[in-house]
């Protein structure tokens, strides 16, 4: 009978309703693929995700069912050890954190010993009970250790090994958690410096801005907004999705606003800008396409002329409060080469507020995308909402909080402009 097939035999039956109460189940055969199985099923539950707490609580459950008593992680940072993390069974066997620490502190491989119970107020010595402190480690890196203790006899040689083979799969995805976690702290700080904040448009236009990253995390992706000063006070708003997400879907979407702004210091209408873009991005077939709609606001004249590449029409609300879409002409999105963008001019009052926005804002998951539109169309505001107002009421009540993908919004008013002595050009 092989060491494993001897400790499933000898030991004590956990709980009926986990992995090890199925592996010890299964351990009643002296079949070593049986065993093996089952101690293998054990071992699976640990590692599920990518996240420190639920690999260490894992562990902590299947070792706990294994030593037929209680489990803890006790974190180790440098000369530093914590106390008891992600406790499991019957914590009462646990022994003292200090007495642990000491065995811990310099170890290298398991360690087994008894440790005495203190007990506060008694004349009397506490039971000696069976303890067994595994560190957590792989390679040159230590994330820990692994506690056991139990009532009754010490544990023995393959108990030992079965918790340290426990506690060696825990280290592993323990270190791919942290690589996982370093290298998402390296994207998110990436894709922020990608994302910069749109620049400042005219003081005769209030503007607002929100971003939302869907599901609130933390990283960035191709929903981008921005804002550029031109001649004669007006100003060109922008908003565009790259396809795709992550770092790659950042990079392009920044390129994507350079070249706008390169452009924009053109002068160009906003028609002629989305025909530089798509054949700058088709020359690049390395470049992600993206959709885009273009603004440009005249609060002198009243007015806003709209192109877009494969984007949705903005919304206008108006006096009253009363939300509408504006008709855009509609073009493919950059990077196809198609080329094919016509304008569209609208009047535009100081009391009505354009709003720009990405799909994120509207889609629903198998909706169709004009019943999503007719959503936004149907809200209606206080004719005294500014645009910060409106934007955190149009989140609130889309619940942009909860949406499939990110949300990239921007609210203008034309302000009451003061008249240019310089003509406009034609």
């Amino acid at each position: 009978m092989s060491r494993v097939a001897r400790w499933f035999r000898s030991h004590r039956e956990p709980a009926p309703e986990d992995d090890a109460s199925r592996a010890s189940t299964s351990a009643r055969t002296d079949d070593p693929a049986v065993l093996l199985a089952a101690l293998r099923s054990v071992a699976a539950g640990v590692g599920t995700a990518l996240d420190e707490e639920v690999i260490c609580a894992e562990l902590t459950r299947a070792a706990a069912g294994q030593a037929g008593g209680s489990a803890a992680v006790m974190r180790v940072d440098g000369p530093t050890v914590s106390g008891y993390e992600s406790i499991a069974g019957e914590t009462h066997t646990l022994p003292d954190v200090r007495w642990a620490a000491a065995v811990a502190r310099d170890m290298a491989a398991p360690a087994v010993d008894m440790w005495r119970e203190q007990r506060v107020g008694h004349s009397a010595p506490g039971r000696v009970r069976p303890a067994l402190c595994v560190p957590l480690a792989t390679g040159e890196h230590r994330y820990g250790v692994l506690v056991c203790a139990r009532e009754g006899t010490p544990f023995t040689h393959i108990e030992t090994e079965v918790l340290a083979l426990l506690a060696e799969r825990a280290a592993s995805h323990l270190r791919h958690a942290r690589e996982h976690a370093r290298v998402s702290r390296t994207a998110g700080d990436l894709q922020r410096a990608l994302r910069a904040e749109p620049g400042r448009p005219h003081p005769n236009l209030d503007v607002a801005v929100r971003y939302l990253p869907a599901g609130q995390q933390a990283l960035v992706g191709g929903d981008w907004c921005e804002t550029v000063r031109l001649h004669f006070g007006r100003t060109l708003l922008v908003v565009g999705d790259v396809m795709g997400h992550g770092v790659e879907a950042a990079v392009d979407m920044a390129a994507y606003r350079s070249d706008l702004r390169a452009l924009a210091s053109a002068d160009l209408p906003p028609h002629r800008v989305l025909r530089q873009l798509d054949a700058l991005a088709d020359e690049l077939p390395e470049r992600r396409p993206a959709t885009c709609l273009i603004a440009q606001v005249d609060p002198v004249r009243g007015q806003v002329t709209v192109a877009g590449a494969g984007h949705l029409p903005p919304a206008l609300i108006d006096r009253e409060g009363g939300t509408s879409l504006l008709p855009v002409p509609v073009g493919p999105p950059l990077g196809t080469g198609f080329g094919g963008y016509e304008p569209a001019t609208h009047e535009l009052a100081t009391d009505r507020t354009l709003l720009l926005f990405t799909d994120g804002l509207v889609e629903r998951r198998g909706e169709d995308i004009d019943r999503s539109l007719d959503r936004l169309a149907g809200l209606r505001f206080a004719a005294t909402a500014g645009v910060d107002d409106i934007l955190d009421s149009v989140l609130d009540r889309l619940d942009a909080q909860h949406a499939e993908d990110d949300v990239a919004v921007l609210a203008a008013r034309p302000r009451h402009p003061v008249p240019h002595s310089h003509p406009h050009p034609r």
